[in-house]
C-alpha cells in the first residue's frame, strides 16, 4: 500500500473520498459536496475543535469539497486551491454562489453595507480573498449580494503581481501565527504561499512540500553571493526569501513576526540553533 500524505489526502480510517477507494482504505466511501468558504477566514484545524492546531486558513471564495459534518458545527474536507484536508467550521461554509470575478489584491479592504464609506463596515476581507463583482459604481464595487467595497483594492482574477517579493514586503512587521495566512498574522510558508500566489505561481501551504515542488535547485546553496531575488531558501521545517544579496525576509518565531534581516545573520543564527539550510530553490519568472 503507498503512502499518502494526510495533509493532502482526504481519508480517514472510517471515510474516504469515493475517488480513492480501492486505494486506501476506510469503511466507507463519499463524494462529497463542493461549498464555498462565505467568512473573510476560515480556519482550518487538525480537529474538529476550536483549541485545535491551527494547520492553514481558507479565504472567502475559495471551494472546499466537504466529505463530513458533526453535530458540533465542524466539517471535514478539502480545500481546492492547494489541497489541504482538515476540519473547518461549518457556518463558514455555504453552497457556492456567483463564480468570483475579482480578488483583493490591497492587504485587506473593508466591505460596505452600502455606497458609503462611513456605514459601519460588515467585514474585512484579506489579500486573495475572491468575490463576484456585479459592476462599478463611483468608485467603488458593488458585489452580487449588494455589499460595497472600495474598487481600488480588487483586481481581475486573472491579474498578477509583477513581483512576489514586492508582495511579501507588504507584510513586513505582520505578526507570527502558525498556520496564518493573512495580514492579522502568517507563518514562513503562508507568506510564500500567499506571495507566489498573488503572483500566478501555484504554491503549496507548507515548507516541505514547497521544497519538493518549487523552482529549481541553485547549485551553489552554500554561497550565497551567488542567490538572488526571489531565491527561496529552505531549512527543515522553515523557508526565507531573498530580498536582495544582503538580507532575507521571513515570517519567523525569532522576531515573532514578518521581517527583513541580514542574510548573513540569519543563516548563522539558525545555524547556531541547530539547523542548516537544506536547499535553496529558484523559481522562473
Amino acid at each position: 500500500m503507498p503512502d499518502f500524505d494526510p495533509r493532502l489526502t482526504p481519508a480517514r480510517a472510517d471515510l474516504a473520498a469515493k475517488r480513492l477507494e480501492g486505494t486506501v482504505p476506510a469503511a466507507r466511501y463519499v463524494e462529497g459536496s463542493v461549498l464555498e468558504v462565505i467568512a473573510p477566514t476560515a480556519p482550518l484545524r487538525r480537529e474538529p475543535r476550536p483549541d485545535a492546531a491551527l494547520d492553514t486558513e481558507a479565504l472567502k471564495g475559495e471551494r472546499v469539497t466537504v466529505y463530513d459534518a458533526n453535530e458540533e458545527g465542524w466539517s471535514w474536507g478539502q480545500l481546492a486551491t492547494d489541497g489541504y484536508v482538515g476540519w473547518l467550521p461549518s457556518a463558514a461554509l455555504a453552497p457556492p454562489g456567483p463564480a468570483p470575478t475579482d480578488k483583493v489584491a490591497a492587504l485587506r479592504t473593508l466591505v460596505f453595507p452600502g455606497p458609503s464609506i462611513k456605514l459601519p463596515p460588515l467585514e474585512a476581507l484579506p489579500l486573495g480573498a475572491t468575490l463576484a463583482v456585479a459592476h462599478v459604481k463611483d468608485r467603488m464595487a458593488v458585489t452580487a449580494s449588494g455589499a460595497y467595497l472600495p474598487a481600488a483594492h480588487l483586481v481581475p482574477l486573472d491579474s498578477h503581481e509583477p513581483d512576489f517579493v514586492a508582495v511579501a514586503e507588504r507584510f513586513v512587521g505582520v505578526p507570527y501565527l502558525w498556520g496564518g495566512k493573512t495580514a492579522l498574522g502568517l507563518d514562513c510558508s503562508g507568506l510564500v504561499q500567499v506571495a507566489l500566489t498573488a503572483s500566478g505561481i501555484a504554491c503549496p501551504r507548507d515548507s516541505d512540500m514547497q521544497e519538493a515542488a518549487l523552482g529549481e535547485r541553485v547549485a551553489a546553496a552554500g554561497d550565497f553571493s551567488d542567490w538572488q531575488r526571489g531565491d527561496l531558501v529552505f531549512w527543515k521545517g522553515h523557508v526565507a526569501i531573498v530580498r536582495d544579496r544582503m538580507s532575507l525576509l521571513h515570517a519567523n518565531a525569532f522576531h515573532m513576526a514578518v521581517a527583513i534581516e541580514p542574510l548573513a545573520d540569519a543563516l548563522a543564527r539558525i545555524s547556531a540553533a541547530g539547523s542548516d539550510v537544506t536547499s535553496v530553490r529558484r523559481i522562473a519568472r
